[in-house]
């Protein structure tokens, strides 16, 4: 989507310097309280800023009429893994105050686990702003820095870690662009994963705004060896490594599943047993925003299922159709029932 002008970005950090993993014992400790504990133990982890969304039809500068909701890349994901019949745990600081408490009640009534979310009283939730300058053109525009997502401290993703094994961790290049706390949380929390053996899922989802590519390789591409699946695009590759021909690059720095998207043009999955594609489903597009989380939640809800490699792809597919198909993050992803009639081929309408 194409850049906004915008100085709310997280200038204090240097991204261009990879985190170690850090002891958690050395982490600050959060601010205020964490939301109400007891769901099961969760399928998959996840962690990110979550922040309120604001979307109007028209130019943001004209005024008018907005509609308000949530958006954030790994509660996307979370959102999309429960409607699929799954128990996603999602990890991450909101501000103590009402956006904050739109965010909490948002994740949970769409069953999402948020038991281990911490409220701060020291920082405010984030926003994000869509607007559309032009029928085909949506803009975006971030008020996130020194929001309390971007406080994500590993002290925050070791307590998740240790309450419950999760079948699966899911991270994003999202969330060690915000701070130098948010990078050390990432690189803890996938490197401690691994070591317990759980399978930890990297989508790139690179940000120009929050950081540059040197920055994102630096961080990103240490992460390789403990990464069972890669999720990126084509011009997303090249972040993860220097290869002329990245994919087998990748394979063999020890990437199980290297997930390639490409759009209207499908996906491809690629592993050491060869390349499997996926034809994207015929679907008129009214929004694109959310669609690359849709199909990450797809995949991951298949993977769960223990389904092969094109079953994988098709339910990605299915549910980033399903989200194309109408205005949101994540308000349009499908249940389980309504992927049941959808195959590969499937006119959605």
């Amino acid at each position: 989507m194409p850049d906004a002008e915008n100085s709310d970005l997280p200038t204090s950090d240097d991204p261009t310097s990879a985190p170690a993993a850090a002891d958690p014992a050395a982490a600050e400790p959060g601010a205020a309280g964490l939301a109400a504990s007891g769901a099961p133990a969760p399928d998959v982890l996840t962690f990110g800023e979550a922040m309120v969304s604001i979307r109007t039809r028209q130019a943001l500068r004209l005024g008018g009429e907005a509609s308000l909701s949530v958006a954030g890349s790994e509660s996307n994901v979370a959102i999309g893994l429960a409607r699929l019949g799954h128990h996603p745990r999602w990890v991450g600081a909101v501000g103590n105050d009402q956006p904050g408490q739109l965010v909490l009640r948002t994740l949970r009534a769409e069953g999402v686990d948020i038991s281990l979310t911490r409220l701060s009283d020291t920082s405010f939730t984030g926003f994000i702003a869509f607007d559309q300058p032009a029928h085909d053109v949506t803009r975006v525009s971030y008020h996130r820095r020194g929001s309390a997502g971007s406080e994500l401290t590993v002290a925050d993703v070791a307590k998740a870690l240790a309450a419950a094994r999760p079948r699966l961790l899911h991270v994003t290049g999202i969330t060690p662009a915000l701070s130098e706390r948010a990078r050390k949380a990432t690189a803890y929390v996938v490197q401690a994963a691994a070591a317990e053996g759980v399978p930890v899922s990297l989508d790139v989802n690179y940000r120009s705004r929050l950081w540059s590519r040197a920055g994102a390789a630096s961080c990103l591409r240490p992460l390789l060896p403990h990464l069972t699946t890669v999720f990126a695009s084509d011009d997303e590759l090249d972040i993860l490594t220097a290869a002329p021909d990245p994919v087998p690059a990748l394979l063999a720095a020890g990437v199980t599943e290297v997930v390639v998207t490409a759009g209207g043009a499908g996906a491809w999955t690629h592993t050491s047993a060869g390349t499997i594609h996926q034809p994207a489903l015929p679907v008129t597009v009214v929004d694109s925003i959310g669609a690359g989380d849709a199909f990450v939640a797809g995949y991951l809800s298949a993977t769960l299922d223990a389904l092969d490699i094109p079953a994988r792809l098709a339910r990605a597919t299915a549910c980033g159709a399903f989200c194309v198909s109408a205005h949101g993050d994540w308000e349009s992803l499908p249940t389980r029932q309504d992927l049941t009639p959808h195959t590969p081929g499937t006119t959605l309408r």
